[in-house]
This record gives structure tokens, C-alpha cells and sequence, in this order.
């Protein structure tokens, strides 16, 4: 092997092949309707709730059909144990990305290998909407919340 075939073999990253899960709000009224009567019951108090709620639902990857909370302080997100939401897959940074709420809720990738992908888009820093689809290396989340941006998400792409 080449000098070159070396060094471009040592900075090969995995590729996963994007594809759409969720796209756009009429989808996501579809997903809350497709979802069972509990799932519907959490997806409503989010919505009703009066504090800064988010709701990430995991749609495909290990622990499909999981729900993790987010509240305005935030979490952060990797294969670290401490993670406030743990994703267990070699594909997923130890410390992958964070949600933070400041008007409204704020994705981050924090230089991650792999990258982030925000409806299919790679972005390193996002205002998110709810219906807002994440990946995360094999993992395909949708982002619900109570206070949300109404608008399309503004992606700062790497």
C-alpha cells in the first residue's frame, strides 16, 4: 500500500448512507398519529407543558420506540455513560453533540467523528422545529417540542 492509500485509509470515516425518516410537519402528524395510545399521551404533555419541553424519539437504530426528555437545561448527547442521553454504537462519539434552550432549543455537534445530519443535511449547529429529524451515527431521532422555532430550521453546515 502506498503512503497515500495509507494516510487516506487511516482518515476514512463511516459512512451510513443518510435517508429521510420524518419530512416536515405533515409527516410528523402522521408519526404522532401512527404512535401508540402512551406515545400520544407523552407527545401531548410536551406539547401542553408550560416550561421548555422537547421530546427526541428514537425512529430507527438500537432502542427503536425509546423517548428522552429534554427540559431548558439541556443535555448532552454520546456513547459516554454519562451522556444525558446515552446512544450505545461505535458509530456515536463519546461526546457527540448537546441540546441547549435559549429561546428556543439549540443542536450542536461537538466535533464529532461522524458528524451530525440534520434532515439530511450535515450540520454542526441548528435552531431545531419540531418534526426536525436527527441523525446520529446509526441513530435517526425526531425532535417534538413545546417551543420550538415555527419556522424552517437554520442549519450552520460544515
Amino acid at each position: 500500500m502506498s503512503a497515500a492509500e495509507v494516510e487516506r485509509e487511516l482518515t476514512t470515516t463511516i459512512s451510513l448512507g443518510v435517508r429521510p425518516v420524518v419530512d416536515g410537519q405533515v409527516n410528523l402528524d402522521t408519526l404522532i398519529q401512527s404512535l401508540d395510545t402512551e406515545n400520544q399521551s407523552v407527545v401531548a404533555q410536551v406539547l401542553a407543558a408550560t416550561e421548555p419541553t422537547a421530546l427526541l424519539l428514537v425512529l430507527k437504530g438500537a432502542g427503536r420506540g425509546n423517548r428522552f426528555m429534554v427540559n431548558k437545561t439541556g443535555t448532552t448527547i454520546g456513547r459516554a455513560v454519562d451522556s444525558g442521553i446515552f446512544l450505545d454504537d461505535v458509530t456515536v462519539s463519546r461526546k457527540h453533540a448537546t441540546i441547549n434552550f435559549d429561546r428556543g432549543f439549540t443542536f450542536t455537534d461537538a466535533g464529532s467523528l461522524n458528524g451530525s445530519y440534520l434532515n439530511n443535511e450535515r450540520a454542526s449547529t441548528a435552531l431545531l422545529k419540531s418534526g426536525d429529524e436527527i441523525q446520529i451515527g446509526k441513530f435517526h431521532l425526531v425532535f417534538i417540542s413545546n417551543k420550538s422555532s415555527s419556522t424552517n430550521s437554520q442549519s450552520d453546515n460544515k
